[in-house]
């Protein structure tokens, strides 16, 4: 009888238990999102690797593995991992395989989008300005800070840019126009956002040019691993921790973020363990909550600025 109730009991939660994890791949040149993503080359017409990262995550399963291809061109999209199916279980995480792709949110400006200011200067309205970067040939272009108190355009340098009023300021070289710097911007919101999962690794991927943050765990977020991430030129910061998320960042590296490298809010945790977080363009960590660990050693409630 005792036999016959525990095979009863195994057959119930059968169902339940997950599948052996699989390998998810895509590949942004080569994929195509009607393929099935079980190999990394094209066999058939349907054999073959996804093309979008948010594809390969509406087939993936707890515990799957998801291998991106570091084609040199970047990825352009948005992406949310959240709830249970999108989780790891147990010891085994769902895991996104960076491979040294790059996530890159900006997009081209659109060369009639400029209007003359005055001078050397020109300006732009993106459709999201409560925070942005500007690109020149792929790579941050220097900004002026202003202020919510600053309502006139500083003199800005060649080659320099501010936010202000929703515009984006920029000022050219002599004999040179902002089309001739191939000029882009923070178009898409959030990289990577990660909410109410858990058992979630991402590795060697860089994440970049997003109007908010490169990776943001919202709320809800456990045992969530990020090594050999880079997150660089978003709007407000490379990593955002809120709410009750639990973050793990090792070997990694925050810079060139508009309003901080790395921010903390909430009832948040994050431990950091040899990365770099890079005050170049804004403060290495702002904090409006949440507890912070810095190899080993805890953060000062108060460091950096207020978390916006």
């Amino acid at each position: 009888m005792k036999l016959r109730c525990l095979t009863l009991l195994a057959c119930l939660l059968l169902p339940c238990l997950p599948v052996s994890a699989r390998n998810i791949y895509v590949s942004n040149t080569a994929g195509d999102d009607r393929s099935t993503g079980d190999v990394p080359d094209n066999v058939t017409a349907r054999l073959g690797p996804v093309q979008t990262i948010a594809k390969a995550l509406r087939l993936a399963n707890p515990g799957d593995h998801i291998v991106l291809a570091a084609t040199g061109q970047p990825y352009r999209e948005s992406v949310s991992i959240a709830g249970m199916r999108l989780s790891g279980f147990g010891r085994v995480p769902l895991v996104v395989e960076g491979n040294g792709a790059i996530l890159d949110g900006s997009l081209p400006v659109p060369d009639d989008g400029w209007e003359f200011h005055s001078g050397e200067t020109f300006r732009f309205r993106p459709s999201r300005a409560s925070h942005q970067q500007l690109f020149l040939n792929d790579r941050p272009a220097l900004r002026r800070p202003v202020t919510t108190l600053d309502f006139k355009v500083p003199d800005l340098a060649p080659r320099e840019w501010c936010l202000l009023g929703g515009y984006i300021y920029f000022c050219v070289e002599p004999g040179k126009m902002p089309p001739d710097y191939k000029p882009t911007y923070a178009a898409l919101q959030t990289g990577i956002t990660l909410y109410k999962t858990h058992d979630v690794a991402i590795g060697d991927l860089t994440v970049q040019g997003y109007q908010l943050d490169g990776i943001n765990a919202i709320d809800g977020a456990f045992d969530v691993e990020l090594s050999g991430v880079t997150c660089r030129g978003n709007g407000r910061s490379g990593l955002s921790v809120g709410g009750s998320s639990r973050i793990r960042l090792t070997d990694s590296v925050l810079g060139d973020n508009g309003s901080a490298q790395l921010r903390t809010e909430g009832y948040s945790h994050a431990v950091v363990e040899d990365s770099q977080l890079i005050a170049n363009t804004a403060p290495a960590v702002t904090q409006a909550g949440g507890d912070l660990t810095i190899d080993g050693q805890p953060a000062d409630a108060g460091a950096g600025e207020p978390g916006k």
